[in-house]
């Protein structure tokens, strides 16, 4: 399917363009930061190698797989992603059935070409994470493969991860919960702008499913607002909304099964909460803000209520103002092997990552333990890398969207729209 760029879109706007000159200091600010901060770009021959092996002879593995796993390829399935996504590690597939719902999240067998006894494993401990930078991507795990056999996508037999959920129509919660591996085949590949397309037009295929899956998350996320997990984006398109409940959902479904029905380690994500004190000075900041208040009914005994309530009516201007404020005296998230304290956030009592393995090595991880249910012998080593990894990927990024702004070079609209080098006659003529 392709579409007409609407005329105000990004892509419409084109690419931002920078010069040559300016590309080189970009470069050399990369490479800087790099170094400060431990972080590999590329990748060494060995991992290259191995990754270049595993994607050879792959449709005759995925039809060996079939008679150890479940066949969901006649489920309907797709992916929902950015336009410029270049791996897809995430389908769902959803059903309604008498008093619930059915919800599948597929997520892509990573464990399955990496595992403890390869190179690759080896090189995404040392990495820990995916550094996203404006327009430059520094990957955990070898594109060749990430990109190939490990991307769910369209049209093509795929070793899965599944987590399938039977959801309570009333109370939204788990009335059970399944987790194997699978083979599936994604009927289709959409962007969020083709997700808010399907679920527009009731002609066009996939139009029933997205519609329901949205009735699902729409509930699933008022609810979660209800019960106090901050929503520091409450002004999300619906296609954004269908992902991040359906993802959130499945972590806590592997995590709640790793926890209260296996009682085994794993790599947790807990979320500390700010002091009363803290709470009190973003409150105050927020209230202090023009065009912004916190309604009355709001100032109860969860600040988190607060903040959801001052979002819903601030206007558009004052939503980052909020987020900083907020964000400011709340403690960093961390992995480790046991959820005590929970995800204040979230205000889950047990959270963990599961739905981006390729991404993550938390995720990577935890798809190990929930195949193999073991842990790592060293799973506290592996927590504390990969919070200090991720703390430092964000350092990088932030400083790098510095470098950009004090170039003249806007982070947002390269990340929205690429970046393309030019000559500086050229660039004299661009508008």
């Amino acid at each position: 399917m392709t579409d007409e760029p609407d005329p105000g879109s990004a892509e419409a706007q084109g690419p931002v363009t920078i010069t040559e000159e300016l590309a080189e200091a970009l470069a050399d600010k990369r490479e800087e930061l790099f170094e400060e901060f431990g972080i590999n770009d590329g990748f060494p021959p060995e991992v290259i190698r191995e990754a270049e092996t595993r994607t050879e002879g792959v449709t005759q593995e995925i039809q060996d797989e079939l008679d150890e796993r479940q066949d969901l390829r006649d489920l309907t399935t797709w992916t929902t992603d950015p336009a410029d996504a270049q791996d897809f590690d995430d389908a769902i597939s959803i059903k309604r059935e008498d008093g619930a719902y059915r919800l599948w999240v597929h997520i892509a067998d990573v464990t399955h070409y990496v595992n403890p006894e390869t190179s690759m494993w080896e090189e995404a401990v040392q990495r820990a994470n995916t550094v996203y930078l404006p327009g430059y991507t520094i990957h955990m795990l070898p594109p060749i493969l990430a990109e190939t056999v490990c991307s769910l996508v369209p049209q093509e037999d795929r070793l899965a991860h599944t987590v399938e959920m039977e959801i309570d129509d009333e109370t939204l919660s788990f009335e059970d919960v399944e987790i194997y591996k699978s083979v599936i085949n994604s009927d289709e590949r959409l962007t969020y702008n083709e997700c808010e397309e399907r679920l527009e037009n009731e002609d066009l295929p996939l139009h029933a499913e997205n519609t329901l899956a949205f009735e699902l998350a729409d509930r699933m996320h008022e609810q979660r607002k209800e019960d106090g997990s901050l929503v520091l984006n409450p002004r999300r398109d619906r296609a954004h909304t269908i992902i991040e409940e359906s993802m959130l959902k499945a972590n806590k479904a592997v995590t709640h099964t790793l926890m209260w029905d296996r009682g085994v380690e794993a790599m947790y994500r807990v979320h500390p909460q700010p002091t009363p004190d803290q709470w009190n000075d973003a409150l105050k900041e927020i209230q202090e803000l023009n065009g912004v208040s916190i309604p009355g009914q709001a100032w109860g005994d969860d600040p988190r209520l607060a903040v959801n309530a001052a979002l819903e009516e601030a206007p558009d201007r004052q939503l980052n103002k909020i987020q900083r404020a907020v964000l400011k005296v709340m403690p960093r998230a961390k992995y480790m092997n046991d959820p005590f304290g929970g995800h204040h956030a979230l205000n889950f009592d047990i959270y963990g990552h599961f739905t981006s393995p390729i991404r993550r090595l938390s995720d990577l991880i935890n798809h190990w333990i929930v195949h193999e249910n073991d842990v790592p012998e060293n799973l506290v080593e592996l927590c504390d890398r990969a919070s200090d990894k991720q703390k430092d990927g964000e350092t990088v990024e932030r400083l790098y969207k510095q470098f950009m702004e004090e170039n003249g070079i806007d982070p947002h609209a390269v990340n929205n729209r690429g970046m393309e080098v030019v000559s500086e006659e050229e660039a004299k003529h661009t508008v």
